[in-house]
């Protein structure tokens, strides 16, 4: 057998052979809670799977991932667990027309938030379970066909301790100790889902009636640990979740088909959120502790439509293998904000989109790991790297550029008539390009390959030709990478800006039009007056890498922070940062920008992107001989514009948190200090827990803030989530002895839980620290191979990308990774794409540091 993964050809074959009716999943969670005598480490499952096989005596499998299994039965026949079982797969020989599996295993408590996770709340010692699953991790807690192409109704009983509730995605009642779910709709095993334990939970009520007169009523619930409740706003979980049921219920005409709709926010979550239907599950640091921007309401506002999204574009209709995965994940991208705009009081949500989704989008689609929006997956591993930017990001670009192209109308009836024709099924590529291509009337086949089936992404520039200070010819130049060469049709919006007499930059004319080919004339702007800036993606209507002329990018480093509209600006900033990352623009010359302007930058989201880049310019793409200057600056510039700010705003919240982050001479750690002592405040800063530990993680990184000062922190935030703070600063300290602690409690180990693991990578690599940390480099590829073959994926991932030696930035730790790389070809195709990715923006940050070296001669 071939281990935990499935192929692509395994999948279309099983489904080829088989047709599943039905599941019956009992599990007996009481064992959670232990008995006085270590960690439980496993919980009783029983199956029971009813499928049929148009191959009467042909062979196949079920997925099971499990300590053990005490019986296995098919159609009546006791099998040998021993000869039939291999701990991923049960072979299942000799298959009638019609079969029945039962299958009664102990199965494994998770630590790292796939199958089921068992928490344990260091504040009260209250456990706390839910499962994850996506892509494949079900069969860690069921026997089932792990495929999204083999659907069927499930019924879940559940025994669990007292005192417990327990949720799954139909609607449950409680009798004689046991918790019985009513059938659900068919869908796939990676959507199925149980949350149990004392979880704090609230309810409210949705209704909507119809133009029939029909009403439906959707009961809401909304849950978190007992810890959090003080701090859970279900009031506005509930007010977004509304909102979001009538925007999608008014256009997709398909109402919500799963009866309730539960949100449960969960602990030690690896993922923002997951749409199992009836019951979304989301990471608990959704409910927040302290003060936050407006940044983060939307954030959480957005993830929660996105999954609702999913209920119709996923849940209802769902892809046949991952390779389609687009087909769900870029349409929740998209409606997530689409809703949030149109549904929420987040009117500004494509700003953050184009500002924060797509620059994830633009990396992804450079690196060497780059792939069409329609995937080549061939298994799960595959699977489950491709929850990525081109994905989720690009794909969701791709998307708002084609209801550009078709029209709102269409592209929303297009939908419509997808989810009434393939309700409950599962679809590929074509069957979503013939509905849209039956209400726009266009040839979706030629925008297909080019936007879903070619990888890359275009550079679009302007040139201006001027005669008598006006313009004699317009024209867009596209390129494309040689790697990708593609060029692609863009319907894009031209807007040319001037500097008014009041000194504000200002649009003056617009024209939308069609880029196809290497350069394009916009025909209707000749004759218009001479722009001082020339914006050739304006209101963002493609996606693509905008570049300037000479003329607009001095007029950016001159009046950036004059441009009146919101979204131009941050276009602008958006194109500036790649401009960067492409070595085009000194890392000095974007972090003066950021100096200079962000302070006056409106918008708080986009104002956290531009602190979170100017951090990335500094530790990534700056000379090293200038890196100490540049981080100086930052700071001063930072602290000054905290003490400018408006008392109690949320700007002034953001750049204490920037100040806090770039702290590092003497007085500005004094002043985190007496911050945080009270000897000293910020007129209208509150300084609350989430805040203290912001101060705290610079101390520790630079030996300020020791052990005995960090205990003392946990005794005053003795919380699971004041834990995963002190573990990362624990691991910030500048000590080697700190170090090899924190390697080996992570490599050499696998009893930290998942959010333990992430919070020590965290602490682990400090950018003020890349002396201390250096002999790690070659303990990393020393150990990558290991860790990936003896840990589950999600750890595998957290350890090869978090520990990659990215901060020893020279040429030497770029030849480590590629004698890496050349000595194990045939390591896991997942393994080495996480390495390649990882030595491409090392290189890239070489290339950076270059660049920014040569501007220090001008």
């Amino acid at each position: 057998m071939p281990g935990e993964n499935l192929s692509r050809d395994e999948a279309r074959e099983r489904a080829a052979l088989l047709s599943v009716d039905g599941y019956e999943v009992s599990l007996d969670l009481r064992s959670a809670v232990g008995d006085g005598n270590g960690e439980p480490r496993t919980f009783r499952s029983v199956t029971t799977l009813r499928f049929r096989c148009n191959e009467p005596g042909a062979s196949s499998f079920a997925d099971l991932i499990a300590p053990s299994v005490t019986a296995v039965s098919l159609n009546g026949k006791d099998l040998d667990p021993s000869e039939v079982f291999d701990g991923a797969r049960i072979a299942l020989e000799d298959l009638a027309a019609e079969n029945e599996l039962v299958v009664d295993a102990q199965c494994a408590y998770s630590r790292t938030g796939e199958g089921l996770h068992r928490f344990v709340d260091p504040e009260d010692g209250e456990v706390y379970l839910y499962t994850q699953y996506e892509p494949a991790d079900s069969r860690r807690v069921f026997a089932n066909f792990e495929q999204p192409d083999l659907k069927a109704p499930f019924r879940f009983e559940v025994r669990a301790p007292e005192g417990w509730t327990v949720w799954s995605n139909g609607a449950g009642e409680q009798a004689d100790g046991v918790w019985k779910f009513a059938e659900t709709k068919p869908i796939s095993t990676y959507i199925t889902c149980v949350v149990a334990g004392p979880y704090h939970y609230v309810t409210d009520t949705y209704s909507r009636t119809f133009a029939d007169g029909t009403t439906l009523e959707i009961p809401l619930g909304a849950m978190c640990r007992k810890g959090l409740a003080p701090h859970f706003d279900a009031d506005d979980v509930f007010l977004i979740t509304k909102q979001g049921l009538d925007f999608f219920h008014e256009h997709f005409d398909y109402p919500y088909p799963f009866g309730k709709y539960d949100q449960a926010f969960v602990p030690e979550y690896n993922l923002g959120a997951m749409e199992n239907p009836g019951l979304v599950t989301f990471r608990e640091e959704y409910i927040f502790r302290g003060k936050v921007t407006q940044a983060s309401y939307e954030a959480r506002a957005n993830v929660i439509l996105h999954e609702m999204a999913h209920m119709w574009f996923g849940d209802l209709v769902t892809m046949a293998w991952w390779d389609d995965l687009w087909l769900k994940e870029s349409f929740a991208d998209f409606m997530g904000t689409f809703g949030n705009v149109g549904a929420t009081r987040f009117k500004d949500a494509w700003i953050t989109f184009a500002n924060r989704r797509k620059a994830w989008a633009y990396r992804a689609d450079q690196l060497p790991s780059t792939h069409p929006i329609t995937a080549d997956i061939r298994d799960l591993q595959d699977a489950k790297l491709n929850f990525d930017g081109i994905t989720y990001a690009k794909g969701a670009s791709v998307l708002k550029q084609l209801v550009a192209y078709v029209g709102q109308d269409a592209f929303l009836e297009g939908a419509r008539r997808y989810f009434k024709r393939h309700a409950y099924g599962n679809t590929r590529l074509g069957d979503l390009l013939s509905v849209l291509g039956e209400t726009s009337g266009r040839d979706m086949t030629a925008w297909s390959r080019s936007w879903l089936e070619t990888a890359g992404v275009n550079a679009l520039t302007p040139q201006v030709l001027l005669a008598d200070s006006r313009v004699a010819e317009l024209a867009v130049v596209q390129e494309a990478p040689e790697t990708h060469p593609d060029l692609r049709p863009h319907r894009i919006a031209v807007g040319l800006y001037r500097l008014t007499e009041g000194g504000a930059l200002q649009r003056y004319a617009r024209v939308e039009t069609d880029v196809d080919g290497p350069r394009t004339v916009v025909t209707e702007l000749a004759g218009a007056e001479a722009p001082d800036l020339v914006l050739v993606n304006d209101d963002d209507l493609t996606y693509c890498k905008t570049r300037f002329d000479a003329g607009s990018l001095a007029t950016l480093q001159e009046h950036l922070g004059d441009l009146t509209d919101p979204l131009a600006r941050a276009l602008c900033w958006s194109a500036l940062w790649n401009m960067t990352r492409d070595a085009l623009l000194p890392a000095r010359d974007f972090i003066g920008l950021v100096l200079r302007f962000a302070g006056r930058e409106s918008d708080i989201g986009v104002l956290q992107m531009l602190h979170a880049w100017a951090h990335s310019a500094l530790e990534r793409y700056a000379a090293p001989a200038w890196r100490e200057t540049g981080g100086a600056l930052l700071a001063e510039g930072a602290l000054r514009v905290l003490r400018a700010a408006g008392p109690g705003s949320e700007h002034q919240l953001a750049w204490a948190r920037f100040f806090a982050s770039t702290a590092s001479a003497e007085p500005d750690l004094a002043l985190l200090r007496e911050l945080l002592d009270g000897t000293t405040s910020v007129e209208g800063l509150e300084v609350d827990q989430e805040l203290r530990w912001a101060f705290l993680e610079p101390l520790a990184a630079h030996g300020a803030a020791d052990e005995r000062l960090l205990a003392a922190e946990l005794a005053r935030d003795d919380t699971a989530s004041g834990k995963r703070h002190q573990v990362r600063c624990l691991a910030a300290r500048p000590s080697a002895e700190v170090k090899a602690r924190a390697w080996a409690q992570v490599v050499e180990s696998d009893t930290l839980s998942n959010a333990l693991v992430e919070a020590t990578i965290a602490g682990f690599d400090q950018p003020s620290q890349r002396e201390l940390t250096a002999p790690y480099a070659q303990k990393y590829f020393d150990a990558i191979e290991r860790v990936w073959e003896e840990r589950s994926i999600q750890i595998g991932m957290d350890v090869v990308s978090g520990l990659f030696p990215a901060l020893q930035d020279r040429p030497e730790t770029l030849a480590a990774t590629d004698a890496w790389l050349a000595a194990h070809q045939d390591a896991a195709p997942a393994l080495r794409r996480l390495v390649l990715e990882a030595r491409d923006d090392l290189a890239r940050a070489l290339r950076g540091q270059e660049c920014d070296a040569e501007a220090a001669g001008r």
